[in-house]
């Protein structure tokens, strides 16, 4: 019991301070002058990941990298079949196709990388580098291409940042905000990789396991919330914008900058099993996105029992 309830905590706090942490920057960026669009893009993009990100660190830092490289694979697989999914059920998601060009290729693009890191054996420090720095070619392209002919995801990157209602706050409260946030998310992540050390010990399975599973569906559920909440506001196009912008930062930053910090193994599970499933998913995305430019409601459907399926197959193989 004790051990779940630091699970559940280290899940409160990363959501929380990632809020916090998102609400405090984007009001500081509003009082210095800086574009809706420049403070979605990037700001609230690392604010959001913040969960993720330090998560990775950790895991890495007490000698579990499969949990870092397993969360990063986990929640892009529970954005596109979970999330979405989810999303889709709700309200069928039209695309814009100007939009799913750009950002569905950079997630196609990250996948295959993905797929070649693990095939390659793992990501050492120059390519934790070379992922860093496709990322800061994705939003430099992104902002550019937003800027010159705005685009559903320039709404959405200009939606993001008004939604945090910090503008007129007083700089030292943001201030405070911002390092509370950080604080949290911190120690939200120290609480949610030692309990999943200790539960991967404790039910005799991998760490890799455990950061597919738990540890992903844990960091993915404020992107879970958030693009329900769309769906039922009726802004199908943001819920599918966040999917795919979390899907691009996951691989680009997240796993960049953790494999920058240390350089990350990978665990046979993944290697076997998992990384198909997420090319798989994707291409299945992808597939979808082309099918009528719309997900539909019966695609949700195919996409969350598809998650279903693959939980029952990772559970089945721990036993």
């Amino acid at each position: 019991m004790t051990l779940w309830l630091a699970i559940l905590a280290g899940f409160v706090l990363l959501s929380a301070g990632g809020e916090f942490l998102v609400r405090g920057t984007v009001g500081i960026a509003r009082r210095a002058g800086v574009s809706p669009l420049l403070a979605g893009l990037v700001i609230v993009g690392f604010g959001t990941s913040a969960p993720e990100l330090v998560t990775g660190l950790s895991a890495a830092f007490k000698g579990a990298p499969d949990i870092a490289v397993g969360n990063v694979i986990g929640s892009n697989i529970a954005n596109i079949l979970l999330i979405l999914g989810v999303s889709a059920i709700i309200i069928n998601i039209p695309i814009d196709r100007r939009a799913f060009f750009r950002d569905g290729f950079f997630m196609s693009v990250g996948a295959l990388v993905v797929m070649a890191g693990v095939l390659l054996g793992g990501f050492d420090r120059l390519s934790g580098i070379l992922l860093f720095v496709l990322l800061i070619v994705y939003m430099i392209g992104a902002w550019y291409t937003d800027t010159r002919s705005p685009d559903a995801e320039a709404k959405r990157h200009e939606s993001a940042e008004t939604q945090k209602p910090d503008a007129k706050r007083a700089i030292p409260f943001l201030v405070l905000e911002t390092v509370g946030g950080i604080a949290a998310v911190i120690y939200g992540a120290d609480l949610l990789v030692g309990g999943a050390i200790e539960l991967a010990r404790g039910w005799g399975v991998s760490e890799a396991v455990i950061g597919l599973t738990i540890v992903a569906v844990g960091t993915s559920l404020p992107e879970l919330v958030a693009c329900a909440a769309a769906a039922l506001k009726k802004q199908p196009d943001i819920a599918l914008g966040n999917v795919v912008g979390s899907c691009i930062y996951n691989i680009f930053g997240i796993l960049g900058l953790t494999a920058w910090v240390y350089p990350l193994g990978i665990a046979p599970q993944i290697a076997n099993f998992d990384i198909w499933v997420l090319v798989g998913t994707t291409a299945f995305l992808m597939a979808f996105l082309r099918t009528g430019w719309t997900i539909h409601r019966h695609e949700g459907i195919a996409l969350v029992f598809g998650y279903c399926a693959y939980i029952a197959v990772l559970v089945f193989q721990s036993i």
